[in-house]
């Protein structure tokens, strides 16, 4: 019996051996093949993602193999992909770079980068052991559009230098623009650059439009490898990638100050709610395709896994990959075995062909960088917003202002996670404090009552009005609810009752519960009475133990509305021929 459970504990943190377990030939073969394509992906984004984030490129590649082979055992989605990602890059530069000696020594920032990778797996691993996987919901889509959005424009600005063959020493987002527009105007544009990197930016996104089943990145990255070789590109003044280390990636705990840990930390929480939120968005939208169930907190294991190994093999954070998960999907992936193959294979490559992108111009990397940023930016989700709710849509705007103005201006892109973090929370809480609330009558030919706002002409019984406030009542709308009544009860004629329509109300805090007792007494002095009618259950339980309901009176406590109408009726004598 210990014996199995152990077993199914084991199954269950590492559900890598149960789907090797149950593996069928059939796959085999898709999946080889669509491991060989997505390595052709791999390879070059995971290059151009390392410098991304202020990295040498082969940490890129070093990265993707172990990300790829401890999901592939810890991971429960049979088809996601993670690696280096566009949106995490720049929020490693922004941990990193301050802390890297002015001299920008690559072995320090390598360093530091694999701890904040080791950070990123400790914070996603506890937070599953704490069931946390709701984390990812504190950031609703509104403003994650404009934390994209401002992610995007940040890429790209950041990018074009190294696209137009210079680059600017700057730390910021007015930086980036005014180092770029000063170094055009002074010429240091280098011509050749700007073909090689305008270039491949029209190949992939033509190519990506027209030709999506063809892998636009590989063959973007051949041409310009042999245009490099054809043109001489480096007589032209082209950066090229270079000869990379062969061998495979060493094993390496990474040494860092501790003065370090403080900022290291604030990067690796920003991290890891990005990713977390980026991986369970992926997992929902292909799981929903494939039929599996999505398991939030495993996915965080998955993924504090894949960073962790990153981090002890001079990695640096990862995240899931839409656009790489899409490729391995359209390939015919079947299982995980399609990452373990592209892992090889890109080992294979390290080891044995370690000169193959020698010749890869820097532009073109910066391509594929722009690219990816142009994908992050959902300008029609914006414009949607739009003309569906306008307040969602000025969300989504501080959001960007926030990562693309004032968090890149001052402090980095970090900032804009909290930015949309909080704008989240407090749009949750603006709804709460001013929820939606109306008057109810009695409409011809519909059962039930009805809201006066959508239907003006509905009828009143003389001295009832019916109140409904659609939120929970607590310390912090209470006053409005209040507010609200007393308005009611100085209307003239005078109300008798004002009945509250109390379905919506899902809660009742203790502060709550003593202004309503002051409202009944206030409202009982007057002449009018305060009832309620649908509560729920767990609210009318806390009233009772509140003492409230003793207080406002049993009798003026119902089950439905028609029946509470039904005992005013009754109690006045009004009916609806005497209606107002």
């Amino acid at each position: 019996m210990t014996q199995r459970r152990t077993a199914a504990s084991l199954l269950r943190v590492m559900p890598g051996i149960e789907s090797a377990a149950s593996y069928r030939r059939s796959w085999l073969a898709k999946d080889i093949v669509a491991g060989v394509v997505l390595s052709t992906l791999l390879v070059p984004q995971g290059m151009a993602y390392a410098e991304l984030a202020g990295l040498p490129p082969i940490t890129g590649l070093y990265t993707s193999i172990l990300c790829l082979l401890a999901y592939a055992v810890f991971g429960p989605s049979r088809i996601l992909v993670l690696g280096p990602d566009s949106s995490l890059g720049p929020m490693i530069a922004a941990t990193i770079l301050p802390l890297v000696a002015s001299g920008g020594d690559p072995a320090r920032a390598v360093a530091l980068a694999s701890m904040l990778a080791i950070m990123v797996a400790v914070i996603m691993i506890l937070a599953s052991v704490a069931k946390l996987g709701f984390i990812a919901d504190l950031i609703s889509k509104p403003t994650m559009i404009g934390y994209m959005n401002g992610l995007a424009l940040t890429i790209l600005v950041g990018q074009l230098p190294k696209l137009f063959g210079f680059s600017v020493d700057s730390e910021n987002f007015f930086g980036d623009v005014t180092g770029f527009l000063n170094g055009v105007a002074g010429g240091d544009a280098n011509g050749a650059a700007v073909a090689v990197g305008v270039g491949g930016i029209a190949l992939i996104l033509a190519m990506q439009r027209w030709v999506p089943k063809i892998p636009a990145v590989l063959v973007m990255v051949v041409l310009a490898i042999a245009a490099s070789s054809a043109f001489d590109l480096a007589d032209r003044g082209v950066s090229l990638v270079g000869e990379l280390p062969q061998g495979f990636p060493p094993f390496t705990i990474p040494h860092v100050g501790v003065a370090d840990l403080g900022l290291l930390f604030a990067g690796a929480l920003g991290i890891a709610l990005v990713s977390l939120t980026d991986t369970i968005s992926t997992a929902s939208s292909f799981a929903a395709r494939t039929g599996q169930e999505i398991r939030g907190n495993q996915e965080m294991v998955g993924i504090g896994a894949a960073n962790l190994a990153a981090g002890l093999f001079q990695g640096f954070p990862v995240s899931t990959s839409g656009s790489r998960t899409a490729v391995a999907e359209r390939s015919g992936s079947k299982t995980q075995l399609t990452g373990l193959t592209g892992a090889v294979l890109i080992l294979v490559m390290i080891v044995l062909l370690p000169g193959l992108f020698r010749d890869l111009p820097q532009p073109a990397l910066a391509a594929i960088v722009i690219t990816a940023s142009l994908s992050l930016a959902d300008i029609p989700g914006t414009v949607r917003l739009w003309h569906q709710r306008k307040t969602e849509f000025w969300l989504s705007i501080a959001a960007f202002l926030g990562v693309a103005i004032l968090g890149v201006a001052i402090l980095g892109v970090l900032p804009g996670i909290a930015v949309a973090v909080v704008l989240s929370i407090l749009n949750i809480f603006r709804r709460a404090w001013w929820p939606y609330q109306t008057v109810l009558g009695r409409v011809p030919g519909l059962e039930g009552f009805h809201d006066v706002t959508v239907h003006p002409n509905a009828r009143h019984l003389v001295g009832l009005e019916i109140y409904r406030f659609d939120a929970p009542l607590f310390f912090a709308n209470v006053k409005t609810f209040r507010d609200n009544v007393r308005r009611l009860a100085r209307q003239d004629p005078k109300p008798r009752w004002i009945l509250v329509a109390a379905e919506p109300i899902t809660d009742v805090d203790t502060t709550a519960a003593d202004v309503l007792f002051e409202l009944d007494r206030e409202l009982d002095a007057q002449g009018t009475s305060l009832v309620f009618a649908e509560l729920k259950t767990p609210v009318r339980t806390k009233i009772d133990r509140y003492g409230l309901a003793e207080a406002i009176e049993p009798a003026h406590f119902f089950g439905t509305v028609e029946e509470a109408v039904a005992a005013y009726i009754e109690h006045t004598g009004v009916n609806w021929t005497t209606e107002s």
